[in-house]
């Protein structure tokens, strides 16, 4: 009978090898997954350097734009109109950086995150098949041991058992019973020795069997799973160097155009034609003054008044308006306006303008009138019919209408009074309105004359308050003309309800301005 191989395992030294190798891969894999979350980090700071560089851009254009109207923009040379174009195409160059910076968040680091996330738990689900067929074999491989070494122990002990028997049949001493009882005593020994002859056999047999799997089959489908995985790894890596340069490479095109945009506006800069708009605009079309003719005092002979003589009428400024029919209308300092400035323009230009803005507003407040008279129509067919309508939900519009023709009748009269000191006409009676404009044929002899039927106050530069009120609600003031307040408030009352729901108050901070006769109780 062979006796077991009591050696140690030829296999320790493949166990230790297999080790080394595993730790060697999964510290390559660890590394690649690192690798993969400093670039996401490395984009997600370029990202932030795009986004701040896109609002620092913003704010520059913003710092550098010239805030007005665009009618004013327009008349503005054209070097004055091109770096404000300039700075409109920097802000549209500064929309594509930010488009940069959120294509590269989104395109790359919110995709790179996403599969490094899942690739993190790949690898740990990988290494732990790996860890768990590795202790399963060396679980089988104690059990082997454990077989083996009961072996070894029951064969020793079967060997001494057959020693004694020989030992007892040689003595003379020995009766038969003796020699049977040590002849039954090594055949259980024997026979035990079998039994875990059997089992360390089979043992040995599962050992091989799964230590060949092992090899074979389980841990080299766990590596292949972690090298298809170190592969994806390495090509969105790839792909995301890739994207980080399509990003910025598909956005050239439009930010080149906003370069090209700013050298043609460079180039369209016309700086005679600038200096000729200048001459053209401040033109002022005076014919230059006769010569000084040679006065004799020793005949007693006093000069001719000289043709170019101007005359100039005398300043007098009106403070209140609109107070009564027949009466002439100028407007009010203090009431807010958007009157274009047309004093700088040449005399011919200024009336031609004028006369422009004077049609404009006519048609405007023709529009609103006739928009007034069909809001207060359908607010009495509400109120004699409610199931149409609530007629409490038209207040504000008609009160917003009403203001509105205030305003434009402000404005018609201002521009009416500046025609005709310009010399361009006769300003015409408003139909829509119950107040009459004096009718002025000669602009530098009629001012004089219909002055004395306007009502003078003798502080020309203050405004004396008629009583005082008091805000019942909130109002924003929101429009043209108009005054905010706060419920509560304190206010001075300058000028009544004229007949359109609006009076003139004065805040405490000294803002003048027309609000709702509803929304204040006077005192």
């Amino acid at each position: 009978m062979l006796r077991p191989d009591v050696s140690c395992d030829p296999s320790g030294q493949s166990r230790s090898t297999r080790r080394d190798q595993q730790e060697v891969i999964e510290r390559h894999t660890l590394s690649g997954l690192e690798l993969l979350e400093r670039y996401v980090k490395f984009v997600r700071e370029r990202a932030e350097i795009e986004q701040n560089y896109s609002k620092q851009l913003r704010t520059l254009s913003k710092k550098y734009s010239r805030r007005g109207v665009r009618e004013d923009q327009d008349t503005k040379p054209s070097n004055q109109q091109s770096f404000q174009e300039v700075l409109n195409q920097l802000n549209d160059y500064a929309a594509q950086r930010e488009q940069l910076s959120e294509n590269m968040t989104l395109n790359i680091c919110v995709e790179l995150s996403r599969h490094l996330l899942e690739m993190r738990q790949e690898r740990k689900n990988h290494l732990c098949e790996v860890k768990r067929a590795q202790q399963n074999l060396e679980s089988s491989f104690k059990l082997l041991e454990i077989s083996k070494k009961r072996f070894e122990k029951e064969w020793r002990e079967a060997e001494k058992a057959n020693q004694q028997t020989e030992r007892v049949q040689q003595e003379v001493s020995s009766t038969k019973a003796d020699v049977e009882k040590a002849k039954q005593s090594a055949h259980l020994r024997m026979h035990i020795a079998d039994e875990c002859k059997n089992e360390y056999a089979s043992q040995l047999q599962r050992y091989n069997q799964e230590q060949n799997n092992f090899y074979h089959s389980e841990i080299p489908s766990a590596y292949k799973k972690l090298q298809e995985m170190e592969e994806r790894r390495i090509r969105l890596l790839a792909d995301g160097y890739v994207q980080f340069s399509e990003s910025e490479k598909n956005l050239l095109p439009n930010i080149n155009q906003c370069l090209d945009a700013i050298i043609s506006t460079g180039r369209n800069i016309s700086e005679k034609q600038d200096t000729l708009a200048l001459i053209e605009q401040y033109r002022s079309g005076a014919v230059p003054p006769a010569d000084v003719e040679f006065e004799d005092y020793s005949q007693g002979v006093k000069p001719a008044a000289s043709d170019n003589t101007i005359t100039h009428l005398p300043k007098v400024r009106i403070k209140q308006l609109f107070h009564k029919k027949n009466k002439m209308t100028f407007p009010d300092k203090n009431t807010p306006s958007s009157l274009e400035d047309l004093s700088r323009l040449p005399p011919d230009q200024r009336r031609r303008r004028l006369q422009e803005k004077i049609d404009d507003i006519q048609k405007e407040l023709q529009r609103e009138t006739e928009q007034s008279d069909a809001l207060m129509k359908m607010k009495g067919v509400y109120e004699q019919n409610s199931q149409l309508g609530d007629p409490s939900s038209l207040q504000p519009q008609i009160t917003e209408t009403a203001h509105n023709i205030t305003r434009l009748r402000g404005e018609l009269s201002k521009y009416q009074v500046q025609l005709a000191e310009a010399g361009g006409g006769t300003l015409q009676h408003d139909p829509s309105s119950s107040e009459y404009i004096t009718v002025l044929s000669d602009p530098i002899v009629s001012l004089s004359e219909n002055f004395y039927e306007c009502e003078f106050d003798e502080d020309f530069d203050t405004d004396v308050p008629i009583g005082q009120c008091t805000a019942l609600y909130d109002f924003d003031g929101g429009s043209e003309g108009a005054v905010s307040m706060r419920v509560g408030e304190q206010l001075s009352l300058m000028l009544e309800d004229q007949g359109d729901g609006w009076v003139r108050v004065q805040r405490a901070s000294g803002d003048v301005g027309y609000v709702p006769a509803s929304y204040i109780q006077i005192i």
